[in-house]
């Protein structure tokens, strides 16, 4: 859940950003979601036709293909964010300190 916390975060930064700088997203907003949802909903077509054509059932597909690509690797609960991540993001955040003290 943290992921999609930080994800949201991190754009709404952006968007502030934009504000800012008065500079307007690429396409409108709506419009760009909508056909994110199509390039991610067309690319999910072939393997499930291929695997339909091959007389597997479909649910073989959105389990093995679809729903993780889709989807992603869902966070368990209680598990937090990988140290990896928080570390590399901590040495980021130090460093730009450290940058800005100079």
């Amino acid at each position: 859940m943290k992921v999609y916390l930080l994800s949201l975060a991190t754009g709404v930064l952006v968007g502030a950003i934009y504000a800012l700088l008065n500079v307007r997203s690429p396409a409108p907003p709506l419009v760009a979601l909508i056909g994110l949802l199509g390039i991610l909903l067309g690319e999910q077509l072939p393997p499930v036709l291929k695997n339909f054509w091959q007389g597997q059932p479909v649910a073989h597909s959105w389990l093995e293909q679809v729903k993780p690509h889709m989807f992603g690797p869902l966070p368990k609960a209680g598990s937090g964010s990988p140290p990896v991540q928080m570390a590399s993001i901590q040495t980021a955040a130090v460093q730009i300190a450290r940058d800005e003290q100079r």
